[in-house]
């Protein structure tokens, strides 16, 4: 059961708990702590001690002596040392009594992480807004620009989050990938012909490794929907692995063209069918079709500062969903756009959409 923090939230952080060891070669919590974490930032670990901005589960201040044992967990608030404001900016598109419905520029984490806390969007929305009870609903990746939903109030919280565990939300993206060129390369006709298309395979994500991998499968086990394998809703959770496929994307052409920048690109409408780390990005580099300035797939690169000039094309363009308070549908749509769209649709695009239409 999660303890509850006897801090509140300050400067729209949450504390943070460490659980400690009852034993070993440290004396004090203080000594334990720097040998750990002093790395990071060894002087302010000392000044954070000395403050009395470290406390216990009863809220009493730490000190740099209090013997190792004394307590389970200490509890601290998070802060990057000369932390960077980031060039980009939030949009508010929707309030009311229970939710926030805010369209994330690209390079804004959701929530605080690594070198972000003050410029992570949950931290910037609680302070400007003056809501501490603020809490996303789900995130996106730092990378990635569009909707997030937030709950303001923590009694009607689970009703949200539920929607999304249980896959009651039907998400879209929009992404952006550079098209073959050269004398081999697919003709547009060719190319809209292959879509749309449904992708599937086995994805995991290695704790403390930034990408997520494929995982091959026996074909016995191909063929099977993961999104039609549904959590039970009481009782144990499954914690033996399902065989096949756990990942489902359904991928479609929107239109072809010259970006901005003179690139022959292609503009995709992506639909999760179930929610892996990195999901869409795996199916587009599958597909040979990577995004367009992704520095993870199909190939990781090394580190570099963020070139906000060149984001990553992946925006959450759409969210639906019943309201599982009023019962009321609900649809939000992101205001922003993908700056290597194609500048204009092609034809052979728009013929095979026609023809792809249900008639009915």
């Amino acid at each position: 059961m999660a303890q509850t923090s006897p801090l509140p939230v300050r400067d729209g952080v949450n504390a943070t708990r460490l659980r400690l060891p009852q034993s070993g070669p440290w004396t004090t919590v203080h000594e334990y702590v720097l040998e750990t974490f002093g790395h990071i930032d060894h002087g302010g670990i000392t000044a954070r001690f000395e403050a009395g901005d470290v406390v216990d589960g009863d809220g009493a201040p730490l000190d740099t002596s209090t013997p190792l044992g004394a307590c389970t967990a200490l509890w601290y608030y998070r802060s990057v040392a000369g932390e960077r404001p980031l060039p980009v900016t939030e949009e508010v598109l929707h309030e009311d009594e229970h939710l926030l419905v805010v369209d994330k520029p690209h390079f804004l984490p959701t929530t605080p992480a690594g070198r972000y806390v003050q410029e992570s969007l949950l931290v910037r929305l609680r302070r400007r807004l003056e809501l501490p009870d603020l809490v996303p609903a789900h995130r996106l990746d730092r990378g990635t620009a569009g909707l997030v939903l937030l709950s303001k109030r923590p009694e009607t919280r689970g009703a949200y989050q539920t929607l999304f565990e249980d896959r009651a939300v039907s998400k879209s993206y929009e992404c952006v990938s550079a098209l073959p060129c050269g004398p081999d390369a697919p003709d547009d006709e060719s190319l809209a012909a292959r879509f749309p298309l449904q992708v599937r395979s086995r994805i995991t994500k290695i704790k403390g490794q930034v990408t997520s991998e494929r995982e091959s499968y026996a074909v016995a086990d191909s063929g099977r929907r993961p999104q039609d394998r549904r959590r039970p809703r009481r009782g144990k959770r499954r914690t033996a692995p399902v065989p096949g496929a756990n990942a489902s994307s359904r991928v479609e052409l929107l239109d072809i063209g010259t970006s901005a920048a003179g690139r022959r690109t292609g503009r995709f409408r992506l639909t999760p069918h179930t929610g892996k780390t990195h999901q869409l990005r795996v199916h587009m580099a599958m597909l040979g079709l990577g995004i367009l300035h992704d520095r993870f797939y199909p190939e990781l690169l090394d580190d570099a500062e963020d070139d906000f000039d060149a984001p990553l094309q992946l925006l959450a363009q759409s969210l639906q969903f019943e309201d599982p308070l009023t019962g009321e549908p609900r649809r939000f749509t992101s205001s922003r756009s993908l700056a290597e769209a194609p500048a204009a649709p092609s034809t052979a695009v728009l013929t095979a959409a026609s023809a792809d239409e249900d008639p009915a």
